[in-house]
């Protein structure tokens, strides 16, 4: 327990990890390496000791960096030097009372990230009430709730009380939109509250943005917007008039919860027949096409989401994802790899094409999808993750993971998400550093400069990136490369450190613009002469995260890319190149602590859900990549190699290995998995618990063993979005499998007669991490 209490604070209040924290100088040395240089940047990460002040920060004429502890001052002629391209700046008047004694909140030492409110120059809002004038810089939160009703009746109404709740919880000047979806698109009208008022599309045919705004009377002859700010109108001379749209469309929760609600009500499951052997016809692709186009056309430019809950494939109009046909399974794995899906490319493409339009923009998708059947998040995967948007994947709409997920995104407090809007990222780095790109849900900004890489990680081409949504999670992995051949400068006078710069800004949920700097330094050493240095900045779980996410990248991006024989590639060579070892001498290998449970990462990703595509659905492997792309770096490890935590009589809980000998009979495990959460009894204790003795007075000491991990259970689910799926078990029961999937096999079938009596197997033809171990360091010691 003790390293998890510790995990927290690893990231300090920068919000950085680095896989190397001392950079070799070179290309070369850097490609020895194996692991590539990268860092992983928790970008709003929440935490109590962040200073905010009150102005627009300082920036460098040259490069456009803050101003930033690392800069050198001179306070006599108020100069400062900035520290990436060595520019001389002036400080402006209003800084003239500075001295050594006496510095801005943006020069202190330890305040490597600081925060600054700034001044909406044009503000991107509208306000729903004119009589009550809302502060300059204050934006309401915009949510478009669609609502899938092809599903049976049980499951609408879980959706429904869902979203009811959800009204409930929105601040009073949230703005709320709703639209329903079946066979048909319909767009309901809330600010015309005496009779309700629906605007229907067919879902059969692909609808451009301007046909959407002309059949919601939002054209320009309806009182379309051509200038001004959102929810303004230029033309005919009148200037301020509020969009009309917004009026009718978007309404402040606090005037149509009553509406929503009785519309709900009556909102019945889609009508249209179904054949017998047919699917229903599910319009999904145009639904959220209309919703794009209606918040473009009333709020483009503020921050606004699209929720969907989604409760089956599309199968009618773009976006389409498998046919009529029930007798045609929906696309698996098998068929992508043979190109046997026919749907798969043509709706990727048009999830495409609607991501470009929901980022230019500014609004995010938010998909949550409920269906014992895959619904087609693998094919919305893009635009989720070009605008930054949450994903739920559940069984049902009245499933704890759905319910609970989406509860936690309207709670406000401890629990709340911190959802923010309409960010940007920009970096500024050293001259010797160039950008390849960034894995996470982000998009190129396209801002060209000497610090973009020619070769292209992720969103690259770029020093500058759009997030249209972002939460208190979101974390990005920027790719490095080191440019300079050799010592670039012949004098010999070259900086030790490097630095770079990490500009977040973004609007926060209560509708301020903020500006998050964080400004980094790391020393560069000289590989060639020594390891040493490079070795003890090696952070082990970071580089684990990097590379799974590096790995599932390649997976998606190159054909017929062997993900298992790159990582063992990689692995061998890190091994040689760090390990201390005799040549052709396997028992005298020995890795470095800095390097020791690297390996072990390794074994544990190569088996893990996002390498190994066998046992699950293409929509499966979209979700579990998108959260492990998004999420911050102590999370990811755990997606990657579990914990597991043991319950027993005679001690304190404490971290078990993560093995099948860690099962016994008298044991409570809890593995942590980050998608399940699993309480797995030994079979003495439920055996006992299913007698009762926890009910009877004088075994209060059992009652209390088993209620602890339940306890814990709760703790981690708290803690997490989407809340994960918790299974309690027992020892050889059927849901035991969660547990044993996820265990190191070293005991399996073939070696069942050297195990101890009344240990579980795992029946597996995976090599256990000794083997694993075994065969690597044969490998890492040969002289070829």
């Amino acid at each position: 327990m003790a390293t998890e209490m510790a995990q927290p604070d690893a990231e300090g209040i920068d919000g950085v990890r680095m896989t190397w924290n001392a950079w070799p100088r070179t290309k070369v040395e850097a490609s020895k390496c194996v692991i590539p240089i990268a860092s992983s940047i928790h970008l709003i990460r929440p935490h109590t000791d962040l200073p905010t002040l009150p102005y627009v920060p300082l920036r460098c004429k040259t490069c456009t960096a803050v101003l930033n502890p690392f800069a050198r001052v001179d306070f006599q002629a108020l100069i400062w030097i900035c520290p990436f391209c060595f520019q001389r700046n002036h400080f402006p008047q209003h800084y003239s009372g500075i001295s050594e004694t006496n510095v801005p909140g943006e020069l202190y030492p330890q305040f490597t990230t600081i925060q600054y409110t700034l001044p909406s120059q044009n503000p991107q809002s509208f306000n729903p009430n004119p009589q009550n004038p809302l502060p300059e810089s204050s934006v309401s939160p915009i949510y478009l709730f669609v609502l899938d009703t092809c599903m049976l009746e049980e499951e609408l109404e879980f959706a429904k009380s869902a979203l009811k709740r959800a009204i409930d919880m929105l601040p009073d000047n949230a703005m709320v939109g709703f639209i329903s979806f079946g066979t048909q698109v319909q767009v309901h009208e809330l600010g015309f509250s005496d009779m309700s008022k629906v605007y229907v599309f067919r879902g059969s045919k692909e609808l451009s943005k301007d046909q959407v705004l002309d059949q919601l009377g939002l054209g320009s002859a309806g009182g379309r917007r051509t200038g001004g700010g959102p929810g303004m109108q230029k033309g005919g001379g009148q200037i301020g008039v509020p969009n009309l749209g917004v009026t009718r469309f978007l309404l402040p929760a606090s005037e149509c919860e009553y509406t929503l609600n009785s519309l709900l009500d009556e909102l019945s499951t889609d009508q249209w027949p179904v054949p017998q052997g047919n699917r229903a016809l599910r319009c999904t692709g145009v639904a959220l096409s209309v919703a794009a186009g209606l918040l473009g056309a009333c709020v483009a430019g503020t921050g606004a989401r699209i929720m969907a809950l989604v409760g089956g494939p599309c199968t009618e109009g773009p976006g389409t994802i498998v046919s009529k046909d029930i007798s045609e399974p929906v696309r698996s794995h098998k068929d992508l790899h043979k190109d046997a899906a026919p749907f798969f490319k043509k709706a990727v493409h048009f999830y495409e094409e609607l991501a470009k339009q929901l980022v230019s923009q500014g609004h995010v998708l938010d998909v949550f999808a409920s269906a014992l059947d895959q619904v087609g998040v693998a094919e919305m995967k893009v635009a989720i993750e070009k605008t930054g948007g949450l994903v739920v994947l559940a069984e049902s709409f009245g499933h704890s993971v759905f319910k609970d997920s989406f509860k936690q995104i309207f709670e406000y407090g401890e629990q709340s998400l911190g959802l923010s809007f309409n960010g940007t990222l920009e970096i500024n780095c050293s001259k010797d550093i160039k950008i390849q790109g960034i894995i996470g849900p982000c998009t190129s900004l396209d801002k060209k400069g000497p610090a973009v890489s020619s070769t292209v990680t992720g969103e690259g081409n770029t020093t500058a990136w759009k997030l249209c949504g972002l939460d208190k999670n979101t974390c990005l992995t920027v790719f490095f490369d080191v440019s300079s051949s050799e010592k670039s400068d012949p004098s010999g006078n070259i900086n030790p450190q490097l630095y770079i710069q990490f500009l977040t800004s973004y609007q926060s949920p209560d509708g301020q613009t903020k500006l998050r700097v964080t400004t980094v330094t790391r020393r560069w050493v000289d590989a060639a002469v020594s390891n040493e240095e490079l070795v003890q900045g090696f952070d082990q779980e970071t580089a684990a995260v990097v590379v799974a996410r590096l790995a599932s990248y390649k997976m998606e991006m190159e054909e017929d890319f062997d993900a298992t024989r790159w990582l063992d590639r990689n692995l061998i060579r890190l091994c040689s190149k760090f390990g201390d070892y005799r040549k052709d001498e396997p028992s005298s290998f020995t890795l470095n602590p800095s390097f020791s449970l690297f390996p072990q990462f390794m074994f544990h990703l190569r088996r893990s859900q996002f390498l190994q595509v066998f046992n699950n659905s293409p929509d499966e492997t979209a979700y579990f990549r998108m959260l492990l792309n998004r999420e911050g770096i102590s999370n990811a490890a755990v997606m990657i190699q579990p914990t597991l935590t043991a319950f027993s009589f005679n001690s304190l809980p404490f971290p078990a290995l993560l093995d099948v000998a860690s099962i016994a009979a008298d044991r409570i495990l809890l593995l942590d998995a980050y998608f399940s959460v699993v309480i797995f009894h030994g079979m003495t204790i439920a055996q006992w618990r299913n007698m009762g003795y926890q009910d009877q007075p004088e075994h209060q000491a059992f009652a209390q063993l088993l209620q602890v991990p339940h306890d814990e259970a709760q703790a981690i689910i708290r803690e997490r979005f989407p809340v994960p799926r918790l299974v309690v078990c027992d020892q050889h029961g059927s849901q035991a499998r969660f547990l044993l999937a996820k265990l190191n096999p070293s005991a399996t079938y073939n070696n069942a007669n050297e195990m101890a009596a009344g240990s579980d197997v795992i029946f597996t033809d995976d090599v256990s991490l000794q083997v694993f171990f075994e065969h690597l360091q044969r490998l890492a010691v040969q002289s070829s």
